[in-house]
């Protein structure tokens, strides 16, 4: 039997277990192993680090084709058992090419998916994965006293992202401490020496290590160099690993000056401390942050400027059209030209959110995708809690509100001044062409044509 015929056969059948198809990288393995090439060999073929396809790929592969087979599988049997399983299906099944189009009758409907909200699970079969940026992550991540920013707007798929790094990071031996600023108290917040032994206290609780701040701690010194001093010569100095430090939501201390003028530099000088003494290449840290709020620093002092920048990116057609197989919508019987995808696209874009949520709705049958459409812009559309937190925002900033109806009425796209093209583009309202304003969806403009804020 040929690999393609294979993965088809193998494709059909984690559909019909509730999963996802292979990916592009997990289809790469399986074409190396049928040629028999080294990972070094497959990751040229495919442009991937041979560490990410070994180390991140593979075990989840074998993972999900032991699941699938009842039998355990690693890069030697796999051809042999693949083979055998094939052979052993009934000859007659089905090909998915020929299923029918609305969801299968005997589905059982624990198995439905639940509705998309927050972040997507680790092991979720809903999670579409930039294979490229995770690589360019997990490789970064390995270099001595690295800093990745990842900035986007809300509902990009952040988080989601960030507990696959930190997955990969325990997989390779790293230890991991993760706070999300969201759950920082607002009294903590209200004052930076509070909040620096939060942060102390959080890490050394998460490396499951006796907490030591009072002998750290000197009101002499100041609280920064205290908690400096904390990580350099107690928590560092403690593990035999490097640290990946995930700090999730940094935007939620933007409101509090006093905290963001102190805590925000500290991070800057820790990477720079990295490349004079060998005790801070140990710590990596990934900042996670919405990029709705602008927050001026000078440039040696913000840790926004320094780091490999990640913005993520949204969904392609291809990748709308695996996501729609994994909330099992039997799109692919237009794999080629991708009808249903691209109508829904030309309303919403690619949005990570916002295409979820419409498959979550077509995938329980409750709504055609011409309703879902059709009612998109409206307060009985499903996006209507999306569009009214937009709205709210563009309320409470009146500029703003104006620069988009500039951008919505235009023929053509638009310039526009600098912060209120940051702003707009922050909140996902815009795309920039050639440093040109056009709005980001169709949705958008229909939503906020109706609801005109800027009169």
């Amino acid at each position: 039997m040929n690999l393609d015929s294979l993965l088809e056969i193998v494709n059909n059948k984690l559909l019909t277990i509730q999963s996802c198809p292979l990916n592009v990288p997990e289809t790469l393995i399986l074409r190396g192993i049928w040629q028999n090439w080294t990972y070094n060999q497959t990751a040229q073929e495919g442009g991937y680090s041979p560490g990410y396809l070994s180390n991140v790929v593979a075990p989840e592969l074998c993972q999900k084709l032991s699941m699938l087979i009842g039998s355990r599988i690693t890069k030697k049997n796999c051809r042999s058992l693949l083979e055998d399983y094939a052979a052993s299906l009934n000859a007659h099944t089905m090909p998915f090419k020929q299923l029918p189009v609305s969801i299968s009758s005997n589905i059982n409907q624990d198995m439905l998916p639940c509705f998309p909200s927050g972040s997507v699970p680790l092991g979720s079969p809903f999670y579409i994965e930039d294979s490229a940026l995770k690589a360019q992550i997990c490789e970064e991540i390995a270099k001595p006293g690295a800093l990745v920013r990842i900035t986007s707007p809300r509902e990009m798929g952040k988080t989601s992202l960030l507990l696959r790094i930190l997955d990969y990071a325990n997989c390779i031996n790293y230890r991991t401490a993760s706070l999300n600023l969201e759950q920082v108290d607002s009294t903590i917040l209200s004052e930076p020496n509070r909040f620096l032994r939060w942060l102390c206290a959080n890490v050394t609780r998460q490396l499951q290590l006796e907490p030591k701040l009072d002998e750290y701690w000197d009101e002499d010194m100041g609280s920064k160099v205290s908690c400096t001093l904390y990580f350099q010569d107690y928590l560092l100095k403690q593990i035999d690993s490097p640290l990946v430090l995930a700090l999730d939501e940094v935007n939620q201390i933007f409101e509090h000056p006093q905290v963001v003028k102190d805590f925000l530099p500290l991070l800057r000088s820790w990477y720079e401390e990295a490349k004079r003494l060998p005790i801070w290449q140990k710590l990596r840290l990934i900042i996670v942050k919405s990029s709705d709020i602008y927050v001026p620093l000078q440039l040696n002092q913000s840790p926004f400027n320094v780091g490999l920048p990640i913005v993520l990116n949204e969904f392609s057609l291809e990748h709308v059209q695996q996501l729609a197989q994994c909330y099992r919508l039997n799109w692919r019987v237009n794999w080629r030209d991708g009808e249903e995808a691209k109508l829904l696209m030309a309303t919403v874009g690619g949005h990570p959110a916002l295409i979820h949520t419409a498959l979550y709705y077509l995938s329980h049958e409750k709504m055609t995708l011409a309703q879902v459409l059709e009612a998109a812009p409206t307060p009985t559309g499903i996006y209507y809690h999306h569009l009214q937190r937009l709205w709210a925002t563009l309320q409470q900033q009146p500029n703003l509100a104006i620069a988009l109806h500039q951008v919505i009425n235009a023929p053509q796209p638009i310039q526009l001044e600098p912060i209120l093209t940051y702003k707009l583009s922050s909140m996902g309202l815009i795309k920039l062409h050639e440093n040109q304003a056009v709005l980001s969806c169709q949705l958008y403009r229909q939503y906020f044509r109706i609801n005109n804020t800027s009169r």
